[in-house]
């Protein structure tokens, strides 16, 4: 992987929340140190909250359920927001959702801030919410996210499966910006893990540098419909 320059680095802990503008021609790269760890992610355009991540439009367009290397993250303007121009976990979950508090108290107990100070348990929807409402964004815009580093499938009954076992010590995936980007993730743990104990897991960080796009773009390349998703960023990225 070509050495380029790192403007930013930190570690999320697991259960926590953060969120930034990742500017075009800059990639955002996520590392799971430990294993186990999962990342829900929301996709916004930073000049238009109305414009953002679009689940069905991104799978129907790459004929797909998962995600990786190869894919991008469409819109709902039809606009290709972010690449995965590496990826060395192979697949990650689209359709698994968040967690709520109902939920977290089912599967692990209650832990509140009274009792245990931080070490409280969280929640993906509250996470995506506290941090949601720095940008001005409330319930509505919880739309249906990313879970980084999960593996969901259905198996022979037709149920949803997670694989405890996917997500590796190291697994990095990077993306890289077509346009403008306000990223909203969080660290809590997938709602169908099966582990019998709370425990989110942490991950790096880092907003990188991207390499200058090229016509033979892998990721534009992947499928046809990339390149059309690539080219309506490019029309409105064209006066910035």
């Amino acid at each position: 992987m070509t050495t380029r320059e790192c403007v930013h680095s930190e570690t999320v802990p697991g259960g926590r929340y953060w969120s930034q503008v990742i500017k075009r021609g800059f990639s955002l790269r996520l590392t799971d140190p430990s294993g186990g760890a999962n990342v829900g992610m929301l996709l916004f355009n930073p000049h238009n909250h109305l414009e953002r991540y679009n689940m069905s439009d991104t799978l129907k367009g790459q004929h797909t359920a998962k995600l990786g290397r190869g894919n991008m993250l469409y819109s709902d303007m039809g606009r290709a927001m972010l690449s995965i121009v590496e990826d060395t976990a192979g697949w990650h979950d689209t359709i698994g959702g968040m967690s709520d508090a109902a939920l977290v108290a089912r599967k692990w107990g209650r832990n509140t801030y009274q009792t245990a100070r931080n070490d409280f348990y969280r929640n993906g929807r509250e996470l995506f919410l506290i941090e949601l409402g720095k940008w001005g964004l409330g319930k509505r815009d919880l739309v249906p996210n990313l879970n980084l580093f999960s593996k969901v499938y259905v198996d022979a009954a037709g149920n949803l499966t997670f694989d405890p076992a996917h997500a590796k010590a190291g697994a990095m995936i990077e993306l890289r910006a077509e346009m403008d980007t306000l990223v909203v993730l969080n660290t809590a743990q997938h709602p169908l893990d099966p582990s019998p104990e709370y425990a989110p897991r942490s991950v790096q960080l880092d907003i990188l540098r991207a390499a200058p796009v090229a016509e033979d773009d892998y990721c534009r390349n992947f499928r046809p419909e990339n390149e059309r998703a690539y080219q309506n960023a490019a029309i409105y990225n064209c006066q910035g």
